[in-house]
Parts: C-alpha cells; structure tokens; sequence
C-alpha cells in the first residue's frame, strides 16, 4: 500500500504546483491595484499636509481636499459634464481618425522605398513642427469651433502613429521574410503573417505617442479655438476665475484620461498579440 500512497502523494504536489501559479496571475491584478490605491492615496496625503503647513501660497497648491470638493460640485451642479462630453468626443474622433490615417501610410512608407523616398521629407517636416504654430492657419482655413478643434488633434497624432509603423516595418527581420518566401508566401501574405505580427508593438507604442501629443492638441485648439466648451475651457475659466482647486482638478482629470486610454491601449495589444507579454 505504500507505493500507491506514495503515488497519490506526488500527484497531490503536483495538481498543488499547477494551482499555485494560476492562482498568483489571478491576484495579480489585485495586486497592481492595490499598489496604485496605495501609492496614490500617500501622494495625496502628502500634499493635503503641505498645502496645510502653509509653506506654499494656497493660490498656487491649494489642498487636495478642496480640489477632489470643487471637482465634485463641478460634476454635480453639471457644469463640468458638457466640457467632459465634448472633449471625449473630440479627443476619441481625432485618434480614431488619426489611426485610420496613420496605420496605412506608416506600412506603406515601411513597404515601398519609392514612396519612403517622395514622403519622408513632408513626414518629417509636418512631425517636428510645433502644433500650435497651425493654429493661426486652421482658424483661418476653418474658423473657430469644432472642426478646428478636430484637425489639430489629428495633425498632432497622426504622425507618431505613422512613423512608429513605418520603423516597424524597417525593422522586420529580413529572414522570416526569406523563410516566409521559401514557403511560398506571396508579398500580401507575408505581409499579414509575418510584417503585421512583428509591427504590432509598433503600432501600439506609435497609439500611446499619439494619445499623449493629441491630448495636448486637444488643450490648444480648445483654448485658442474658442467653441466655449471643453475641458481647455474649463481651465482658461478656472484661471481667469483664480478657481485654483477646480484647475487642478482639470488637470487631474486630463491625467487620468490619458492613463486610462493608454490602459486601454495596452489591453488591446494582449488580446491582439497574446503571445507578447505586456508588463504592467
């Protein structure tokens, strides 16, 4: 009998250190999350003392406590819901169109040298040059409003998205392509199974560049666009109004957007690219 105990012994470690594992990347989350409220909430503490302890002008740091009131009151009074619906709107049409932009004319630029040749200059040019010195033209061209508004974010993002995926595609390696050949893979299909796969990481990082440089787009063409809503709106009234704790809140606010966009980003390169591990 002592040799089928044995046996059940070494199967019940075994299905234990099969758990185990699952049972850790399940909590995993838990844990980030736990982290972050953490690391959050002392942040916060921390600032609550300082703005106490009276060291800096309260017009500058007021406390953190009177900033998360006068962002409540400003949701719940609704003054602060039109600004954040118009913003959102704005900000998630502009990357979309931006994506649907910039995606296609990275691989192409990444796929044809002729066309790497006619474009790279304007490429260059319209990336390094700053946004708001547009802004004079676009008024000009579209007037002030939401068209404005739309075009400066999607010449903000657009081209970190397309030059991301045309450095993708450069860096290929050139034996799986050689390989995918040997196999009998045309040019589209090498493209979809080889180029694709690898340029997703690409792709993403070229998303986040982009949702970062088209929140910024998002500020300027709502501060000096006019249009008279959106959360660049609600900071130029806050300023004017020296309303400090609701301008910090803005600016919160305009944080946790991005993070959250990013986030989601990040969500769709696991599903998209399960076999890539994404690090949190």
């Amino acid at each position: 009998m002592a040799a089928p105990t044995a046996n059940l012994r070494v199967a019940a470690d075994s299905a234990t250190e099969r758990i185990q594992p699952t049972i850790l990347s399940r909590l995993a989350p838990l844990r980030v999350v736990a982290i972050t409220i953490v690391n959050l909430g002392i942040f916060f503490l921390i600032w609550e003392m300082v703005a106490r302890s009276g060291w800096v002008n309260p017009l500058l740091l007021p406390k953190a406590s009177a900033m998360f009131s006068a962002t409540y009151e400003a949701f719940a009074d609704g003054t602060m819901w039109p600004h954040v619906r118009h913003s959102l709107t704005n900000f998630t049409v502009g990357m979309v169109i931006s994506a649907a932009i910039g995606i296609p004319l990275g691989l192409l630029l990444g796929a044809s040298r002729t066309v790497d040749t006619i474009l790279s200059p304007y490429m260059w040019t319209m990336a390094s040059l700053p946004r708001i010195a547009l802004i004079p033209l676009l008024i000009l061209l579209l007037g002030f409003g939401q068209k404005m508004q739309l075009t400066i974010i999607v010449l903000s993002a657009v081209f970190p998205i397309a030059i991301n995926c045309w450095a993708g595609v450069k860096t290929v390696d050139p034996s799986l392509l050689r390989a995918g050949a040997v196999f009998g893979a045309g040019t589209f299909t090498q493209y979809r199974k080889i180029v694709l796969p690898f340029t997703l990481p690409f792709v993403i990082s070229g998303i986040n560049q982009g949702i970062a440089r088209g929140l910024v787009g998002m500020l300027v063409g709502e501060l000096l666009g006019g249009g008279g809503e959106g959360l660049g709106r609600m900071l130029a009234l806050a300023a004017d109004r020296f309303q400090t704790p609701l301008l910090y809140g803005v600016l919160i606010l305009l944080a946790v957007m991005s993070v959250s966009f990013v986030q989601i980003m990040r969500w769709v390169e696991r599903k998209a690219a399960p076999w890539r591990e994404v690090r949190a």
